[in-house]
């Protein structure tokens, strides 16, 4: 399945675009932690994660039908995008900067033989991670700012038949900000062309990171009609983004949108735990204990068998070293018993 997710400040937007109906988000308006975002992902996908979360956006659904692909697009410098009423929408708590790292381990760790498509990228900072058959399948992508910039001026670029109206050619925001439209679109054209990908067990993760908008309306101004040009184009390329990779993988896709105007600093997100960590000690009165990691018992296991293997060990060897017979047991007293012999 795919995942496209924007996230963002107050005010800041998490939409589901497309879902299949394996998995199950409710209407409502429940807020999200930003730092969650990544758990919601791995969820939908079907892994776990080391801390529950009890979000009721998100039900059970079908667990033995799981999203084959993930696509998550962090849309920075808007707090919502006009997306289409026909999905679901929540509000973001606490938008801090997050990455599927974590999904991504537990792709690689479970799925590594069949070397599933993981693909990281953030074209305006010139970052981009890709393992196993994405290396091989967008290998012509292109990802530095000078082969973007190309890459727009080519004959089957989006120029050709993108509307501009209030947005240049020539001024470097503008090309940015669609040069970055241009990698939606030539992400699902490679991918089309290597259909069997999106139709294997292995479950697949696209995260995109989008800050051209953000340039926008730094330069004219969030009121200005370029800022609103931008945006209407970039809502109609997410949609349309969204639409083929969801039906690139057959409909076993979950679409997502996150929309952030500015991420809380990480200083800002410590400083808030630390606070919460005061709060819930007012909370607990009887100072209990908190729950233990999901790998207490492994680890306790690990320890404890080990522990009396070692034990038993020293035990054994105690004894046979106590009741051994130094003239017949000991190599040592023997070759010195047969050199005196032949003295």
């Amino acid at each position: 399945a795919s995942y496209v997710c924007f996230s963002g400040v107050c005010g800041d937007e998490f939409s589901v675009l497309r879902s299949p109906q394996s998995v199950v988000f409710r209407d409502g308006s429940w807020p999200i932690p930003g730092e969650r975002i990544p758990d919601v992902a791995a969820l939908t996908m079907g892994f776990s994660v080391e801390e529950d979360l009890p979000w009721p956006g998100l039900a059970v659904g079908d667990l033995f039908h799981r999203p084959r692909a993930t696509v998550l697009v962090t849309v920075k410098g808007v707090d919502k995008l006009a997306l289409p009423v026909k999905g679901f929408s929540y509000p973001i708590e606490n938008a801090v900067p997050f990455s599927l790292d974590s999904v991504a381990n537990a792709i690689h760790s479970l799925f590594s033989e069949e070397t599933p498509v993981v693909l990281q990228l953030a074209p305006s900072e010139e970052r981009v991670y890709m393992v196993g058959k994405a290396n091989a399948v967008f290998e012509d992508l292109s990802v530095t700012l000078r082969q973007l910039r190309n890459r727009l001026f080519q004959d089957n670029s989006i120029l050709s038949s993108l509307p501009l109206n209030s947005l240049s050619r020539n001024n470097e925001v503008d090309l940015l900000f669609l040069s970055e439209l241009q990698v939606l679109h030539d992400i699902t054209s490679l991918l089309s062309r290597h259909k069997h990908l999106a139709k294997d067990h292995s479950p697949d993760l696209y995260s995109l990171e989008l800050s051209g908008l953000e340039e926008v309306g730094k330069r004219y101004g969030e009121d200005s009609q370029q800022f609103k040009d931008a945006s209407q184009i970039l809502v109609d390329s997410l949609q349309k983004f969204a639409d083929e990779m969801f039906n690139l993988y057959g409909g076993n896709a979950v679409v997502e949108v996150v929309a952030v105007k500015e991420f809380n600093s990480p200083l800002i997100r410590k400083t808030r735990s630390i606070l919460q960590s005061s709060q819930s000690e007012k909370e607990n009165p009887y100072n209990l204990a908190y729950p233990y990691n999901y790998n207490y018992s492994v680890i306790f296991n690990i320890i404890l068998w080990m522990m009396i293997g070692l034990a038993l060990a020293v035990i054994v060897i105690s004894y046979n070293l106590w009741n051994m017979d130094p003239g017949y047991d000991s190599i040592i007293y023997r070759m010195t018993n047969q050199k005196i012999r032949m003295d």
